[in-house]
């Protein structure tokens, strides 16, 4: 796995042995990217479900100021910060270990707000509706924020959450993609 574009274009990336973490496909994430691509510039991005952190750092890659890295695997988070090291991005990432509801609760702590947030839960354990109502309730989205959601397609995606809707939704083989702004 590579980023794909921007300054760290080309930088492997390193990821978890085994099938505890299902990596984004380059295709899926390419994307993706290519349709939040206005929104990355000065960003302040949340990866959440992270496993090796390719999402956000992708985005600083891309031109976003900073990224949290949100997993509960404490290998992922090694991986995840060997990844940021790898691209020299200390500075401009955060690394939690934390389940989605604890991260984005201490994020919502920290006072700050994010642009663009990237989900990929893992597949069919009914994570992403805890998730969202979690973020819809934190007060961390700045206006009009974007929120990427990779998923099985037989997942259902929440409509009843308040201040959030879907936007689009695009499906890549097996995966679908559900994009959700703050409205």
């Amino acid at each position: 796995m590579r980023i794909i574009a921007g300054r760290h274009k080309g930088r492997k990336l390193t990821s978890l042995p085994g099938k505890t973490t299902r990596p984004t496909s380059g295709k899926v994430r390419e994307a993706i990217f290519s349709i939040v691509a206005d929104r990355i510039e000065d960003a302040a991005v949340i990866d959440l479900f992270a496993g090796t952190g390719a999402f956000g750092l992708e985005a600083i890659s891309r031109g976003a100021s900073h990224a949290v890295f949100v997993d509960s695997d404490r290998k992922g988070i090694e991986i995840i910060r060997k990844n940021v090291a790898a691209c020299g991005e200390h500075d401009r990432s955060t690394v939690l270990l934390a389940d989605a509801s604890g991260g984005l609760r201490r994020l919502s702590l920290s006072g700050g707000e994010f642009d663009l947030v990237f989900m990929d839960p893992p597949y069919n354990r009914q994570a992403i509706r805890p998730a969202l109502e979690e973020l819809a309730a934190s007060g961390i989205l700045s206006k009009g924020a974007v929120i990427a959601i990779e998923h099985d397609k037989n997942e259902t995606i929440p409509e009843d959450i308040a201040g959030i809707g879907i936007t689009d939704r695009r499906k890549y083989g097996k995966t679908l993609v559900t994009f959700m702004k703050r409205v």
